[in-house]
């Protein structure tokens, strides 16, 4: 274990179990660092601090801390050979990655809606989420950290835009996506085929706490999805699957069950990922739009325009005959709007 990658995380972030379960996946040794097992002084800070947070050498050797988990699984796949999770059509990874963007971004909203504004699972995450940075700590001090945490965390509902007029709106996609991946799982075992995609463990990362963690959506979960609740039980250590070369999906004759999933992504991340660069651009603080018939409004986040702009390059970057199979795929879903003019 000399050589395993060490890295700072914690179970309640779904980014952190997103890459434990990558990690797994890819027979990559690591160790996973939590709470105070993280305060070794010989770890350096990230600029940024977000969880999980990697320890990795720089181009001098020198150990760095990073984060993002989307670039870090693509360091992965360059570092470390074998059971790799981009699939080698690149038609096929533009479609992973747009499906993986969609989970890290839009489905994140769900995640933090439903923790951070019932009171029932407001509770749980104030008394569980501390203690997992310290199992013994004193009463007093716990309790204190669960008020602190709970009302940190509520102010920052605004950030993935969970308000009174859009609360509804992110519950009602959630469902729409849950039964559409429920019907997808009646088929495929994952999201890219019969082996996982980088979008297969986006999903997961989510999916871990609103399927397994908070009250409120494990409920909604369990009553109409529980091959999805299921699944999450299994991608969570995918160590003993075999990585069938040939088990990617056809980008060119996507199941109609993932055709489904598209649309959901094009019917509101699209035009939010449209509506919040636009927003960017005019360096507006915030920003209303109407999806799907509904009013959005929202704080503007800089870094969802900056997805927005890497998957656009990504699609820019296809070749003709992968470009015309990305077309097709995405053709009538509502995700073509995203790379108009690309």
């Amino acid at each position: 274990m000399s050589d395993a990658i060490r890295l700072k995380g914690a179970p309640g972030s779904p980014y952190t179990r997103k890459m434990i379960a990558y990690l797994r996946y890819r027979h990559i040794p690591y160790r996973f660092l939590i709470g105070n097992q993280a305060t070794h002084a010989d770890l350096p800070k990230p600029k940024v601090e977000l969880l999980p947070t990697f320890y990795l050498p720089n181009a001098k050797g020198e150990i760095e801390a990073v984060v993002d988990s989307t670039p870090l699984i693509r360091r992965m796949e360059r570092e470390h050979a074998g059971r790799y999770v981009l699939p080698p059509d690149p038609a096929l990874a533009f479609i992973d990655a747009l499906i993986e963007d969609y989970a890290d971004e839009w489905l994140t909203k769900a995640m933090f809606h439903y923790r951070w504004v019932y009171p029932a699972d407001i509770d749980k995450a104030g008394d569980i989420l501390p203690l997992w940075r310290n199992v013994s700590a004193p009463h007093q001090e716990w309790q204190a950290m669960k008020k602190l945490f709970s009302e940190r965390q509520i102010g920052r509902l605004r950030y993935v835009g969970s308000n009174e007029k859009t609360g509804k709106f992110i519950e009602e996609s959630y469902k729409r996506f849950i039964a559409a991946l429920e019907s997808h799982l009646a088929a495929s075992p994952f999201l890219m085929g019969k082996r996982p995609g980088a979008s297969d463990f986006a999903v997961f990362g989510q999916l871990t706490q609103l399927t397994h963690f908070d009250p409120t959506p494990m409920a909604l979960t369990l009553k109409i999805a529980p091959r999805t609740y299921a699944w999450i039980d299994v991608v969570d250590d995918l160590s003993g699957l075999d990585a069938d070369e040939a088990g990617f999906a056809d980008a060119a004759s996507l199941p109609p069950t993932l055709k489904a999933i598209l649309a959901e992504i094009g019917r509101v991340y699209a035009p939010f990922l449209l509506a919040n660069a636009k927003a960017v651009m005019a360096r507006a603080e915030a920003f209303e739009t109407t999806i799907d018939g509904a009013v959005w409004s929202q704080q503007t986040m800089s870094y969802q325009a900056k997805c927005h702009a890497e998957l656009r390059a990504q699609y820019a970057a296809l070749n003709a005959a992968a470009r015309q199979t990305v077309d097709a795929a995405l053709s009538g879903t509502g995700c073509e709007a995203l790379f108009a003019g690309a």
